[in-house]
């Protein structure tokens, strides 16, 4: 950055810079719209960055984020405990909840297997999904990965580890355009491919 440009706005480009999605060129847009809004507005973008960051935990069943542990779908009696719902993000979540075609439970795997960025297994919550299968009551679980190369990777691995704990694995059916992520599918496309699943 040049040397004319002070380091409170340099830092804040920066930060912007290193979330997915923004450039250069938009992070310092951002930073200068910043600098031109109300203090109120920075103020409470602040605030909301902290609170994210001091209240926002992992549900310690399911991975979900959350305020309260367990979280609201982990400690909901209504939900179908027996069925386990394996996605890779958080907002993979929210989705599949957007359609309320599914009264199942979440596990988040936090990512999806990819040997070219370098996650594997271990990165993922997947051995924490094992342990839920054998110490829980599951009869399904529905391997909710994105279609892609890297959602069925992570489908094979998953299904490898859990074929001999004797629970029904099922993944989403193929209505799910491959390459996509779930949580920019439409609802209703969403809702055909839970209720098309089939089994691994």
């Amino acid at each position: 950055m040049s040397k004319t440009i002070p380091e409170p706005v340099t830092k804040l480009i920066d930060a912007f810079s290193r979330l997915p999605g923004i450039g250069p060129k938009s992070a310092s847009r951002l930073t200068y719209y910043l600098l031109r809004s109300p203090d109120e507005l920075t103020l409470k973008l602040a605030d909301a960055l902290t609170n994210l960051k001091s209240q926002i935990k992992f549900c310690s069943t399911c991975y979900n984020i959350t305020i309260d542990d367990p979280c609201p779908i982990c400690n909901d009696p209504r939900r179908d405990h027996h069925l386990i719902a394996v996605v890779e993000e958080p907002l993979d979540v929210t989705a599949l909840e957007r359609t309320g075609a599914y009264d199942g439970v979440y596990h988040v795997l936090h990512g999806a297997i990819s040997p070219v960025n370098g996650i594997g297994p271990d990165d993922l919550k997947i051995r924490e999904l094992v342990k839920r299968i054998e110490i829980g009551d599951a009869v399904e679980v529905v391997v909710a990965t994105n279609p892609g190369q890297e959602g069925d990777a992570t489908a094979f691995y998953i299904q490898k580890e859990l074929k001999p704990r004797g629970v029904k694995i099922t993944r989403l059916a193929r209505g799910l355009p491959v390459g996509g992520d779930i949580e920019y599918v439409d609802s209703v496309t969403l809702s055909r491919a839970l209720q098309g699943r089939s089994e691994l």
